[in-house]
């Protein structure tokens, strides 16, 4: 279960409060108290859309230099802010690797994640649709 926990609270899910019911040695049911979350860690319960309706949507622009970068790019599409990413100061073999970790994160935040240009790649949340379609010009 601690594993699932964890997962849930990645993704911002918390478990519902278990109440239980006390029972004195007469078998009378006393007050029931809801079983507290005994997580180290304290969640504060914010409402995400109410937060982003006052700061409004922030764009961020990324330009790796090394697949550690990556995590920072996931990070903030855990806190829902579309990102661009310039892969042109990588080498390919890391591109490759940072392309497969944000598609694995945007697949987890059922978000999108689009190639606008030769290096260039946009990550979405799931607030924000990408529409149309930019089509690559051939050299003959």
């Amino acid at each position: 279960m601690g594993v699932m926990n964890r997962i849930m609270n990645f993704l911002g899910l918390e478990n519902e409060e278990i109440v239980e019911e006390i029972v004195d040695e007469h078998n009378e049911p006393e007050e029931t108290y809801p079983k507290r979350n005994t997580n180290t860690r304290t969640n504060n319960v914010v409402p995400i859309h109410a937060a982003r309706e006052k700061e409004g949507i922030r764009l961020m622009l990324f330009e790796p230099r090394s697949y550690s970068d990556a995590q920072d790019i996931a990070d903030n599409l855990r806190l829902r802010r579309p990102v661009v990413v310039n892969l042109q100061r990588v080498d390919n073999d890391q591109a490759k690797r940072i392309v497969d970790f944000l598609s694995g994160t945007v697949y987890a935040l059922n978000g999108d994640i689009q190639k606008v240009g030769e290096h260039i790649f946009v990550c979405t949340p799931d607030h924000v649709d990408i529409q149309g379609n930019i089509s690559s010009i051939i050299e003959e």
